[in-house]
């Protein structure tokens, strides 16, 4: 019997960054060897298309799909199925589809074998038309706005584009969402249409069930979840941040700070939280909790805590963010990393600053003064005084540069003092320009002058240290050093011997 060779992680090309979308031509594969992506201006629609190219089946062909695959749902328990590895379940489909033909005296020529067994491949492994999709790894997010209306997709390098893959019925629509669901080891129905929960892989789904909720029937989108996150040299090279941002980060984190990442949706909170964590100390315990699963925290000495939804009206079983969280304070973390606070989890995470847990987490909103008027109204109502535990927010936004849409770090604010009417002193070191591009800082830092006071330096020292860092981290993104384990290898090892670290890199410490 032949073995079937298909390999759902290929290589991952150099995509040329095109201003010019007009000029937009590449191709590459998604799962080799049958499906490959064109992405492409489409001079009709005056817009870039994202095109997956599958295997063609002619009429023939698809009769035989429709009947294996009729045979093979009746024969196989998928929940089964993909507990086990790709190879194994590739393995399964193809000795059972096999059989079936032999069965039933089917007549399949090779070639058209490899085209069909792709399509069972994809339907019962897979996420049926969405796998090439999710294959994708430039891909960050993926919508479907309803039945017969074309799937988006949100890319790293290209941005938000129209497929050409279409649910044409509701019913496929719904039984898609069901399959996400299941998936998800969640339930959806007519009485309980929303669905938020998370695949095997870490990405996030949410979607709705029936017409009632969303006029087009049903929805979904999904987003990807990164392996390997982003390192803070990469969001330097995107231009995200710059090198004195993270320097200061850095020391911030060592000395055990306390911040607060705010934005709007999708602005980039969890990927600069995921990034700046990369600089807590090797030997810290830290322990996070999350709604689902999207940190991925370079380091061995991590607890990571999920809530768990509810089943039923009754709730039971219900584990939520909240009593994650203090929990977590039982499990003597030196740092403690919350995915989003929204609710009376704040309470419990600024208790836990007060008493000496140094604390990330992020929030949605715009600016400091918002934060903070969500910080002390319903549901979350805290005490003005327990604020100031809090010591630096970094605000995420999105935005055009040069036509490119981009995400910026755009300001770093320190909480100097927050008085009981709840009006915040406060102190911006770091601040984006959005007209010309360019990141501005000073060095007059009250979290500075904090560390210099709990820690007993002084102010020069923690400057002297931050230009090195900043110098180190500049150096990094010169030799295109990107890679995740490299990285954190050269973070830790700083921690421990500084002077050799930049010494190897050329930078004179005295």
């Amino acid at each position: 019997m032949d073995k079937i060779e298909i390999s759902l992680n290929p290589s991952v090309p150099a995509l040329p960054k095109i201003e010019d979308k007009t000029k937009i031509n590449v191709r590459y594969t998604l799962i080799s060897p049958y499906v490959s992506v064109h992405i492409y201006w489409d001079k009709k629609l005056g817009e870039l298309m994202y095109e997956v190219e599958e295997p063609i089946l002619d009429e023939n062909e698809k009769g035989l799909l429709d009947t294996i695959e009729v045979s093979l749902g009746e024969m196989i328990n998928v929940n089964v199925l993909i507990q086990k590895t790709n190879e194994a379940m590739i393995d399964y489909i193809n000795k059972t589809a096999r059989l079936l033909i032999e069965e039933l005296a089917l007549k399949v020529s090779d070639e058209s074998y490899k085209k069909i067994f792709y399509y069972l491949y994809r339907d019962f492994v897979g996420l049926n038309e969405a796998e090439p999709l999710i294959k994708d790894y430039f891909i960050e997010d993926i919508e479907c706005n309803g039945a017969n209306t074309p799937v988006y997709i949100v890319h790293r390098i290209y941005r938000n584009m129209r497929t050409n893959v279409i649910y044409n019925s509701m019913d496929k629509l719904a039984s898609f969402v069901e399959k996400l669901a299941q998936r998800t080891g969640k339930y959806i129905s007519y009485a309980s249409p929303l669905l938020d929960g998370s695949l095997p892989d870490g990405s996030r789904v949410n979607a709705t069930y029936t017409t009632d909720v969303t006029s087009k029937g049903p929805t979904f989108t999904i987003r990807k979840f990164t392996k390997i996150p982003w390192t803070p040299i990469q969001l330097l090279n995107m231009g995200t941040v710059c090198p004195e941002m993270l320097a200061y980060f850095w020391i911030l984190l060592e000395n055990k700070s306390n911040i607060l990442i705010a934005g709007g949706t999708a602005s980039g909170k969890t990927t600069l939280l995921n990034a700046i964590a990369f600089f807590i100390p090797p030997e810290a315990r830290v322990v996070s909790i999350e709604d689902t699963r999207e940190l991925n925290l370079p380091r061995e000495n991590w607890l990571p805590s999920v809530a768990r939804t509810s089943m039923g009206q009754s709730k039971t079983g219900e584990v939520d963010l909240f009593m994650l969280l203090k929990s977590s304070f039982r499990q003597n973390p030196d740092y403690v990393i919350v995915g989003e606070v929204r609710g009376k989890e704040a309470f419990v995470l600024f208790q836990g600053m007060a008493s000496g847990h140094s604390s990330i987490s992020t929030m949605h909103a715009d600016s400091v003064n918002t934060l903070i008027k969500r910080l002390e109204t319903p549901p979350i109502e805290l005490s003005p005084t327990l604020l100031n535990t809090l010591d630096v927010v970094a605000i995420m936004t999105h935005a055009i540069v040069g036509s490119q849409e981009t995400r910026k770090l755009r300001e770093v604010v320190e909480v100097v003092n927050v008085e009981n009417s709840g009006i915040a002193l406060t102190n911006t070191p770091f601040s984006w320009n959005a007209r010309d591009d360019v990141f501005y800082f000073k060095k007059d830092s009250k979290a500075f002058e904090k560390i210099a006071k709990k820690y007993g330096y002084t102010i020069e020292e923690l400057n002297k240290d931050f230009e090195l860092r900043a110098k180190l981290l500049h150096e990094l993104q010169n030799r295109k050093i990107f890679d995740f384990n490299q990285t954190q290898k050269i973070v830790n090892e700083y921690h421990k011997n500084p002077k050799a670290v930049l010494s190897a890199f050329g930078i004179k410490s005295d």
